[in-house]
């Protein structure tokens, strides 16, 4: 009627597949254990080497900035050289040959360079311009 059979049919094969599949697991964990903080110091070594890499390429970067900024004042100190030879000639050639037109001259073409502004040309007795006729309105009144 009722059978109290508890004992199921379990071979030795499976057992010892059972056995092996723990200590397997066991195994598994006790070299976790170990593994893992040299895997951690291996880890940590790998971003010291990147961040070292990235520091030396920073460091290339700031120099080739450096020398680009060099050779750029290098240039500029050239072409302020150069400026400053042309003016020299011109003041050279102009030294003997100014007269009051070319002076007119220089003046008018000046007035080319004021962008927005109103100038008002009065001429007089020798038709050169009035220079100074605002400084009357900026004397302090009393």
């Amino acid at each position: 009627m009722y059978s109290n059979n508890n004992n199921p049919n379990i071979s030795p094969k499976v057992i010892k597949s059972g056995l092996w599949a723990v200590g397997g697991i066991i195994l598994l964990f006790v070299a976790m254990a170990f593994i893992r903080p040299w895997y951690n110091v291996w880890s940590q070594e790998m971003e010291g080497k990147a961040e070292f890499a990235k520091a030396e390429q920073n460091r290339k970067i700031k120099i080739e900035e450096a020398k680009a900024n060099l050779e750029a004042e290098k240039l500029n100190a050239q072409a302020e050289i150069e400026r400053a030879k042309g003016a020299a000639e011109a003041i050279r050639i102009e030294n003997g040959s100014i007269t009051p037109t070319y002076i007119q001259y220089l003046w008018v073409r000046q007035q080319g360079d004021l962008n927005n502004k109103t100038v008002i040309y009065v001429p007089t007795e020798t038709n050169l311009p009035i220079l100074e006729s605002t400084r009357a309105l900026q004397a302090p009144k009393e």
